[in-house]
């Protein structure tokens, strides 16, 4: 007689995949990167409160319902706070710039796409510190980050313009002179806009563009445009009579 030998347990099973240190190690990576953003978004929210200089530590530490060394675990101090809510904002304006130009579009209507995302960022949380961190006391090293950046944004809005007149869709004008206005324009939203208005973000960056679009479009286009509006405006006082 023969003795069947018994299989041990689990035998022919596909082991389960043991849990990966590297796996938990990204996941830990991640959850630090958002509490991290959340900090820095806590700060914007307390610097448009209450400016820079009368917001402390303990002030974002409260807003998070976490103690200060919790903040200090994420930033350095309060003056990189102030430069990482510039970056945050900025940042959105950046990636439109290079968004735009992977589009095969008229010049016009890839600038009006930048500007958009200019106002959205201006009118966010991060507004106040888009247009006032370069006043308030941040090391050398960091001012020069922030020129460099506000930099990028003038001259990729300036090869806009200038792309703009080269291909028709813009009226001829001084690209320098013109991304300056429009510039100056958006960034007074931050010294006005509250979130409590009737009108959002986005509504208001709508608003604008629109302006700009009047200003900048062909003057024979936008006199073809008007044309037909015009004419409906008499055509009622025409049946009038």
């Amino acid at each position: 007689m023969t003795t069947r030998r018994s299989s041990p347990p689990g035998a022919g099973k596909t082991p389960a995949p043991a849990a990966s240190p590297w796996r938990a190690s990204h996941e830990r990576q991640r959850d630090r990167e958002l509490k991290r953003d959340a900090v820095i978004r806590a700060a914007a929210l307390e610097f448009n409160r209450k400016g820079y200089h009368n917001t402390s530590l303990d002030d974002i530490a409260a807003r998070l319902e976490v103690t200060k060394p919790t903040v200090y675990y994420y930033v350095t101090s309060k003056e990189q706070l102030l430069f990482e809510c510039f970056v945050a904002g900025v940042e959105r304006i950046r990636s439109a710039c290079r968004e735009v130009r992977r589009v095969e579009l008229p010049a016009r209507e890839r600038l009006n796409a930048v500007l958009r995302q200019y106002g959205e960022a201006v009118a966010s949380e991060f507004g106040w510190c888009m247009v006032r961190a370069e006043q308030d006391d941040l090391s050398p090293s960091m001012s020069r980050h922030i020129k460099a950046l506000k930099s990028e944004i003038d001259h990729s809005i300036r090869r806009l313009i200038r792309e703009g007149i080269q291909d028709g869709s813009i009226h001829p004008c001084d690209p320098k002179m013109t991304a300056f206005a429009l510039a100056g324009a958006l960034n007074w939203i931050a010294h006005w806009y509250r979130e409590d208005q009737s009108m959002s973000g986005a509504q208001i960056a709508e608003a604008f563009v629109g302006i700009f679009e009047a200003g900048l479009r062909p003057r024979a286009v936008a006199a073809a445009e008007a044309l037909p509006r015009r004419r409906a405006r008499r055509a009622p006082a025409a049946l009038s009579r």
